[in-house]
């Protein structure tokens, strides 16, 4: 009888769980799923991402550099898992994980449509911050960046991180 009621307690558990984060994913139409799913997999078999993606602009290591260095105002975000993040990222960047973003578009609110938005993760093969530019684009951010080399690519060039919270 135990058997039967952990048995049954955990197919509930599990049932909740997943009507929980499909009324995430009910909250953006089903082909920009399809994409990010694209993406995460490629990313999971070590995959480089696209060189580029429609609607949004590429940016290089040495730009972002020159818009810090000419105080251009822009928002720097970070995309990858916030152990990451706390770890090392660009100075003045803001975490924004896809996985948040997916469950709560809300989020995004906090800047305007035609803020300057600069995503970048862990390089070429991460799948975050190309599935963020696109969640970014469909929300209806307008000038939207990606740094497709990400922080490895920075790290490279000498340019400087900090580490913690912000």
């Amino acid at each position: 009888m135990l058997k039967k009621a952990v048995i049954a307690f955990v197919c509930m558990v599990f049932a909740v769980a997943g009507s929980y984060s499909l009324s995430f994913a009910a909250d953006w139409p089903d082909s920009l799923i399809k994409e990010v799913e694209a993406l995460k997999a490629a990313g999971k078999d070590k995959k480089d991402m696209p060189a580029s993606i429609a609607g949004v602009k590429n940016i290089t290591g040495d730009e972002i550099k020159k818009m810090i260095d000419q105080k251009k105002k822009f928002v720097i975000m970070d995309n990858r898992l916030k152990a990451d993040y706390d770890k090392e990222h660009i100075a003045d960047a803001v975490l924004l994980t896809v996985d948040e973003l997916l469950k709560d578009p809300k989020l995004a609110d906090k800047y305007k449509k035609d803020d300057t938005l600069v995503n970048y993760c862990n390089g070429v093969k991460c799948w975050r911050s190309p599935a963020a530019v696109l969640l970014l684009k469909h929300l209806g951010f307008k000038n939207i960046y990606w740094y497709r080399d990400g922080i490895p690519d920075w790290i490279k060039k000498d340019y400087p991180t900090v580490e913690g919270k912000k």
